[in-house]
């Protein structure tokens, strides 16, 4: 009995560590990286060479471009990286931090809200990488304890070989050559789509959401399946705008940014956890992150404030129709998202079949 009761005594002391005031402990101050990347490159590979990363996305290839990059300019480094949607890694991450158990070392997220959180519980290392000083002061925290390593924004997309019409907003869609020819991913799934629509209802009313359903769209799982789906020459699928294909679109492909009701732009946060097992190959990858050519490589806008990405057509942090800053204060607000949630599925059901990063078809 008595052990007993040491040893819960133990688990609560446990449960409670991880609930003190963080800033009582005055450490706010970040490390500020001053080696190299050659020489963190080296204490990386003195370490083991192994980097754990768990990244935002739905389908298994997503990232796959990014470890063979890292991989190439690192010789005998090994990128581990795990890709799920945000909000099932956010959860997951949490279960490793709640029994004492952490594999992850660093993750790249959508999830705007989990970082706050996770620097409350003193969970992130608060730490400056390599080109920390060059990311915009509204994509990175104070202290250094997450920061923004690429702009993501969903944009119409449309196959021109299909089509001879140009997208140019949103009310477009509602068009009657579309009719059974959208293809849409579930915003009762991804956050960023349910913002997506939370935009355009509020612009133009819920008579354009029951016109739209009128449009007998197809609804999928996953971001990447439209334009999979569109780029496909024997479908019937045309356009949508639950997705996109990077600022450089490929024929038959095009894209263009809505001019009548403003469109979701959101900022890819990344974080290095405070007891990641291998925080040396965390920082090297986070300093590569923070490069020129991997902000290059992504094919979108970067957090950079000194740097624009080729084909970049305007200041995303300045455009008049989105808000990088728009989505963070959208997805803390998990009451509303619930409701909107809840709210459209009502009128579309339930995501249905498999999800794409487990043998999902189209």
């Amino acid at each position: 009995m008595r052990s007993h009761i040491f040893i819960t005594a133990a688990l609560c002391a446990a449960t409670y560590a991880q609930a003190y005031d963080q800033d009582l402990g005055f450490n706010d101050t970040p490390a500020i990286e001053q080696r190299s990347i050659d020489e963190i490159y080296q204490a990386a590979l003195a370490e083991g060479g192994i980097v754990n990363c768990w990244h935002g996305g739905d389908a298994p290839n997503q990232q796959d471009a990014l470890k063979q990059a890292f991989e190439q300019r690192f010789p005998g480094m090994t990128l581990n990286i795990t890709i799920d949607f945000s909000t099932y890694q956010g959860a997951n991450i949490d279960r490793q931090l709640a029994v004492g158990n952490l594999y992850v070392d660093s993750t790249v997220s959508q999830q705007a809200n989990d970082f706050p959180r996770w620097k409350d519980e003193g969970a992130l290392l608060k730490y400056q990488p390599l080109g920390f000083e060059h990311i915009r002061p509204a994509y990175r925290d104070a202290n250094a304890a997450y920061y923004g390593t690429g702009i993501n924004v969903w944009t119409p997309v449309w196959n021109t070989e299909k089509s001879n019409s140009t997208i140019t907003g949103f009310m477009d869609f509602l068009k009657p050559e579309y009719k059974n020819k959208l293809v849409l991913s579930y915003p009762n799934e991804d956050d960023t789509v349910l913002f997506t629509f939370d935009l355009i209802l509020q612009k133009f009313g819920y008579s354009w959401f029951e016109q739209l359903l009128q449009q007998n769209p197809r609804w999928v799982r996953g971001i990447q399946t439209p334009t999979d789906l569109i780029a496909q020459p024997n479908s019937s699928y045309v356009a949508t705008f639950t997705s996109t294909i990077g600022l450089s679109p490929h024929a038959p492909l095009n894209i263009s940014f809505p001019s009548d009701a403003p469109f979701v732009s959101w900022v890819a946060y990344a974080a290095i956890f405070k007891d990641a097992p291998h925080p040396e190959g965390a920082k090297l990858l986070h300093a590569y992150l923070l490069t020129q050519d991997n902000q290059k490589a992504q094919g979108s806008f970067s957090v950079f404030s000194n740097f624009t990405v080729p084909n970049q057509p305007f200041d995303v942090s300045d455009a008049p129709n989105t808000d990088p800053e728009a989505w963070e204060k959208f997805v803390t607000d998990r009451t509303r998202i619930e409701r909107l949630r809840y709210f459209i599925e009502d009128k579309i059901g339930t995501p249905q079949g498999l999800s794409p990063l487990h043998g999902g078809i189209y």
